[in-house]
C-alpha cells in the first residue's frame, strides 16, 4: 500500500472542468512518477513518447 500524503494548499488546483490538478510540488513531495501523464510532471513522462509493455 502506498503512503498516504495529506494535501497543502498548494499541491493542487481545480481545473476549470473541475478535476483536481496536482502541482510539481506535489509530485516532488510524494517522490514517483505514477506514469499516467499528469500536467505537472517533474520526472519528464511523457504518454506519447513511452512505450507500453
Amino acid at each position: 500500500m502506498k503512503e498516504h500524503i495529506p494535501l497543502e494548499e498548494d499541491d493542487y488546483y481545480v481545473s476549470e472542468q473541475g478535476y483536481r490538478v496536482f502541482t510539481e510540488k506535489y509530485h516532488l513531495k510524494r517522490g514517483y512518477c505514477c506514469e499516467s501523464g499528469c500536467r505537472h510532471c517533474p520526472y519528464g513522462y511523457n504518454t506519447k513518447t513511452s512505450t507500453q509493455n
